[in-house]
């Protein structure tokens, strides 16, 4: 057995590490004292290295810009983030949040090629966008099945945090099913909760298993808590996706009204027989809406909607999905102490910011 001093470099130079000597093999020693890599990576490390070396080729920066104007004067603003290629011929997945109301966006792939690039379409109710370069050899990555997830999976995130490209971090899935809620004022649901680290200019990038498949698109992180970040479960994204590649959008429908969540009194649950014990009261309406063409009163909770009970907003929110726009629809509301049933015919709801 040979051993050999270890030193570490100092802004003086080579400072040796005299306090101990470490052993060397034979083998080692006769090879100038490197161990090839493959026995030192252990299970964990050879599933990140794998993971990552599969979806790194995929993974692209995008950098959105935005012109505003104000008076005289007319500046530029942007931001970056990630996103990664989902089909052969360009289409990149993304966040909403990355390239919303840009002007410009420049895409840059992991080898360095700068194609053109345009947005298709985002949805700012999941934070979900799509955008299309024109490039040749393109790899996609694979997509995996978010139903299958359990709490404790490694989950591995790549992204260009800060600038810094196809940066690996990895984690655990830390919870299944959690809610967050979208700049548009909507929840989003099924979001997955992980540990790998995440920073400004993660957004848009993939979130990971061990076999290299994507399981989420990360998102958002809480600060200033450590280890506490969100991705959108890649069944939500492979959903949303292929609506705004056919149609450039989500749609969806709307009614006009703006209410919040308030508790039935329990004498009123009991004697109109509600399926739930809160709805949702109306503040406002909005002129020439569904919603007062309907006969819908300020004042009125709201408990049901086409059959299905309403407790809060953003079960109401749930309900009004596309295939409700134009659909003559039951309304059922408590009014003072009566129940009545309303008509109402829901429009198409227009993008948020448009």
């Amino acid at each position: 057995m040979k051993t050999v001093k270890v030193a570490l470099r100092s802004q003086d130079g080579f400072q040796p590490v005299t306090s101990s000597h470490y052993p060397l093999s034979e083998n080692a020693a006769t090879h100038g004292g490197a161990l090839p890599d493959e026995p030192l990576l252990d299970s964990y490390s050879q599933a990140v290295v794998s993971a990552a070396e599969e979806v790194s080729p995929s993974v692209v920066n995008i950098e959105a810009r935005q012109t505003a104007s104000s008076h005289r004067r007319s500046s530029e603003r942007g931001g970056s983030g990630s996103g990664f290629i989902i089909t052969p011929d360009g289409f990149i997945l993304t966040n909403s949040h990355v390239v919303h109301r840009a002007d410009r966006i420049e895409v840059v792939l992991a080898d360095g090629r700068r194609p053109d690039a345009h947005l298709v379409g985002d949805d700012p109710d999941t934070d979900l966008a799509i955008i299309r370069i024109y490039a040749p050899n393109l790899k996609p990555v694979r997509m995996g099945d978010s139903a299958d997830l359990r709490v404790g999976q490694l989950a591995i995130a790549i992204g260009n945090p800060y600038g810094f490209q196809c940066t690996v971090t990895a984690g655990v899935i830390s919870a299944l099913g959690r809610s967050f809620r979208a700049r548009s004022g909507r929840l989003i649901d099924n979001i997955i909760q992980t540990d790998a680290a995440l920073n400004p200019g993660n957004s848009g990038g993939p979130l990971v298993n061990s076999r290299g498949e994507i399981i989420g698109v990360n998102t958002a992180v809480i600060l200033p808590a450590q280890g506490i970040c969100f991705a959108i479960a890649v069944n939500t994204a492979k959903h949303v996706a292929g609506w705004l590649i056919k149609d450039g959008k989500i749609r969806r429908s709307y009614i006009g009204v703006a209410g919040q969540d308030v508790k039935l009194h329990r004498r009123s649950v009991r004697h109109h027989n509600l399926p739930v014990e809160s709805g949702v009261l109306v503040l406002s309406i909005e002129p020439d809406s569904p919603a007062q063409v309907g006969g819908l009163r300020e004042g009125d909770v709201v408990v049901e909607f086409s059959g299905h009970p309403v407790a809060s907003i953003d079960a109401l929110h749930k309900l009004l999905t596309g295939a409700q726009v134009g659909v003559r629809s039951r309304l059922v509301v408590i009014r003072r102490s009566e129940k009545l049933e309303l008509d109402i015919v829901p429009e198409e709801s227009l993008p948020q910011g448009n």
